[in-house]
């Protein structure tokens, strides 16, 4: 097995959002923010090249949305998808699995793309994977997440016939990499465990968007049930100190990995890396 990390590019979220109840005069110190209070922050995904199989966990934002609502996030670098597989000698069409943390337009929106006037699968010979749970809640959406589970970044995955489903005590990727679940960010929330080098990656998705994030009151605006989370982030936190995990991070603008230790404090970062010094 080989992990890669694949850099999509930046865009810009509003940072109260981003931090909650957080005061900025806290994160301002660890995710600076511009003149109209918006911090930047990565879109950067994991591939998992393991024998036959390329797996993809997330996809980005995408291209397809109109230039109003890209306008909204301010993308920025030069990084994308496509670049990013070729540096490592793969392209879209390689990727035989795409695991979908939750379907969250930053997450999922590059699964789709639009050629003329059809929005078609971005992956052309991948399987989608969602779980039962999410995806209900996801395309029967309540009013606080209706704005980022869009129509058009969900239903053409299943009109594909390539949407499959991670099902209670099965073990679709291999014997090495199993998921986990979330459900205070939204419901039932996949994070990716994979056994690597022997040690244990955890793919962090929006439980942990960043370094920035680790105290467990740093909880997202965005999270539908902030109580959850935190509940979530302290039994999850503790667990990762015990067994030496390493967290990947999918929105830190800067870090790629890192792990946890207890502190005076309460636990707080202790080693920060990039995927490939593991």
């Amino acid at each position: 097995m080989k992990l890669h990390a694949i850099e999509t590019g930046f865009f810009k979220l509003d940072g109260g959002a981003m931090f909650g109840v957080v005061p900025k005069s806290i994160w301002n110190k660890t995710n600076p923010a511009d003149a109209n209070n918006m911090c930047t922050w990565g879109n950067r995904l994991l591939l998992i090249e393991d024998g036959s199989r390329l797996m993809l966990v997330d996809t980005g934002l995408g291209d397809k949305q109109n230039e109003k609502f890209f306008s909204y996030y301010y993308l920025h670098g030069d990084a994308t998808l496509d670049k990013s597989l070729k540096r490592i000698g793969f392209d879209r069409n390689d990727i035989t699995d795409v695991i979908l943390t939750h379907l969250h337009f930053d997450h999922c929106g590059g699964a789709i793309a639009r050629e003329g006037n059809k929005l078609v699968p971005a992956f052309k010979n991948a399987d989608f994977w969602s779980n039962r749970d999410h995806w209900s809640w996801a395309t029967d959406p309540n009013p606080r997440e209706k704005a980022s589970f869009l129509k058009e970044n969900i239903l053409p995955i299943q009109e594909s016939g390539r949407l499959k489903w991670v099902e209670d005590q099965s073990n679709p990727f291999g014997k090495d990499i199993v998921i986990r679940y979330a459900h205070g960010h939204t419901e039932a929330m996949m994070l990716p465990q994979i056994q690597y080098k022997g040690k244990t990656v955890l793919y962090m998705a929006d439980l942990l968007p960043s370094v920035g994030h680790i105290p467990i009151p740093y909880v997202m605006g965005y999270d539908i049930r902030p109580l959850v989370t935190m509940e979530e982030r302290n039994s999850y936190w503790n667990e990762i100190v015990e067994k030496e995990y390493i967290l990947f991070f999918e929105h830190d603008p800067i870090n790629e990995c890192c792990t946890l230790q207890h502190t005076e404090k309460g636990i707080r970062v202790k080693d920060i890396f990039r995927l490939d010094e593991i």
